[in-house]
């Protein structure tokens, strides 16, 4: 698979709490140099990441993050602050326990709230597929697929396990074309991302992939 390929379907992703913004900036100069999908970044550094690539990259944050059990109000004010800031692209985190307890409306509500204040950014819809039963994988997906949302994210890689081929290969089944798939958390080679995205993902979200370009010489020249 092209190298240039596996790149552009990456969410090039900084969401280390220690982060500052000269990690946040350099993610943001990597993001372009490599083309990437976007680049993830914490909410606080959304308005001046924004200012500093001026279309050049598209800016993600995250919504919920990473534990999803904010009240619904929270969330809609999140995202609306993020797009306020210049976001194109939102990840939240569903509300697990109440997905766990069965209350799908619930679930559903709050994902098409959020949508309702993306104002045509893309949603992406993180379900933290570690914490969750086969059935109950099935079942989130199905909502994702009815919310309007674009993505259903199998994780926020700061819980107890990251994307499986299972998953990944399980949602693009259920999904059926109605919404996109994005793996994160553990992408760590680049035949992890190779072969994730043959499964059918569609978006990768990682924080590794640009390092092992950056650092091989041959790669990192072919975007001199």
């Amino acid at each position: 698979m092209d190298i240039r390929q596996v790149l552009a379907a990456v969410d090039h992703t900084v969401l280390d709490p220690r982060a500052g913004w000269q990690e946040i900036k350099t993610a943001c100069d990597e993001a372009v140099r490599y083309g990437t999908a976007s680049v993830c970044l914490p909410p606080s550094y959304v308005e001046r990441a924004a200012e500093y690539v001026r279309g050049r990259t598209r800016i993600c944050t995250v919504v919920g993050f990473p534990n999803g059990y904010n009240t619904e109000r929270t969330k809609v004010f999140e995202t609306q602050d993020a797009v306020n800031n210049g976001a194109d692209e939102i990840d939240m985190v569903i509300n697990i326990g109440r997905l766990k307890a069965a209350d799908t409306l619930y679930v559903l509500d709050e994902i098409r709230a959020v949508r309702s204040v993306c104002e045509g950014r893309t949603l992406k819809v993180i379900v933290e597929a570690c914490l969750l039963t086969e059935a109950e994988k099935t079942a989130v997906c199905e909502l994702t697929a009815c919310s309007g949302a674009d993505y259903i994210k199998t994780s926020t890689g700061f819980s107890s396990g990251g994307a499986t081929r299972e998953d990944v290969a399980a949602f693009v089944r259920t999904a059926a074309g109605r919404i996109r798939v994005k793996a994160a958390g553990g992408i760590r080679t680049l035949q992890d991302a190779e072969e994730f995205l043959r499964l059918g993902a569609s978006r990768l979200g990682t924080s590794r992939i640009v390092g092992i370009v950056r650092n091989d010489a041959e790669l990192d020249a072919l975007f001199d």
